[in-house]
């Protein structure tokens, strides 16, 4: 939906219009909070993780310890230790997490400045094609993939509640890629 409203954007629609779907979003969102025991336990687990480590603050706390146990450089590529049963969806949704503990800091820096550079190339390419369709749909593409590998690295890292957003290109599967 955020992708389809910045296309929409994009091609001219009055920022107007998308102002009035605010209040029907934070609506609609409180209404699937509360309606939802999950999400209610998700959005607890994000600020008090430790009240439950064991079942709802278990996701952050392993990913946080994964992340811390690769310093610096790492344990290198294939020596992370989270992954064989501490971390959950260490393939998916966590993946980042395991390329922090094998390549550390570094690595992970790397990892979300190829995303990054990803876009702006992606960005280029849309300045650069005449049409306006291949334009937008350039921009869907760019988008959706940088929002969702943003979401993804806020997520493994605590910034935000967990969502169950794969990190593109990375994560094992792809039929959300198909979808």
């Amino acid at each position: 939906f955020t992708v389809a409203c910045f296309v929409l954007f994009a091609a001219g629609s009055n920022l107007r219009h998308f102002a009035t779907l605010i209040p029907i979003g934070l609506g609609g969102f409180t209404l699937a909070v509360i309606a939802s025991p999950y999400r209610i336990a998700r959005l607890q687990a994000y600020f008090h993780p430790f009240d439950d480590p064991e079942n709802t603050g278990y996701h952050i706390l392993q990913s946080m310890s994964t992340i811390s146990g690769g310093g610096l450089s790492g344990l290198g590529l294939g020596n992370g230790i989270h992954k064989f049963g501490y971390l959950p969806e260490d393939t998916t949704d966590f993946i980042y997490a395991v390329i922090c503990e094998e390549l550390g800091i570094f690595g992970s820096l790397a990892v979300a400045s190829l995303y990054i550079g990803l876009v702006v190339l992606g960005v280029c390419v849309i300045r650069k094609t005449k049409s306006t369709f291949k334009q937008l749909v350039a921009l869907g593409i760019i988008v959706t993939i940088g929002l969702q590998a943003g979401m993804n690295i806020l997520v493994v890292t605590a910034l935000v509640p967990t969502k169950g957003i794969a990190l593109p290109l990375l994560s094992n599967g792809g039929t959300g890629w198909l979808l």
